[in-house]
């Protein structure tokens, strides 16, 4: 049963409080989707360590019900 993208959002911003997280469905099947995820708790980390806090955020669905993840990370500029 492929993942509504609120479920995402919600795991996320639940691992990463302070997150904004914008969610896109690409294909309309539940199954791939974009995200955009920026937070404070990102500062002075590599975009790997970033990716990897929202992997750990998703409590392992990455890979399993959530099939496929386009991720961009970043620090908010205020």
């Amino acid at each position: 049963m492929p993942m509504d993208a609120r479920e995402i959002e919600t795991l996320i911003k639940e691992g990463i409080p302070d997150a904004s997280v914008e969610i896109r469905d690409l294909a309309g099947d539940g199954n791939h989707y974009a995200a955009t995820v920026n937070s404070k708790s990102f500062r002075g980390k590599s975009r790997v360590q970033q990716h990897q806090i929202v992997y750990q955020s998703l409590k392992g669905q990455m890979g399993g019900v959530l099939h496929a993840l386009a991720l961009q990370t970043g620090v908010p500029d205020a």
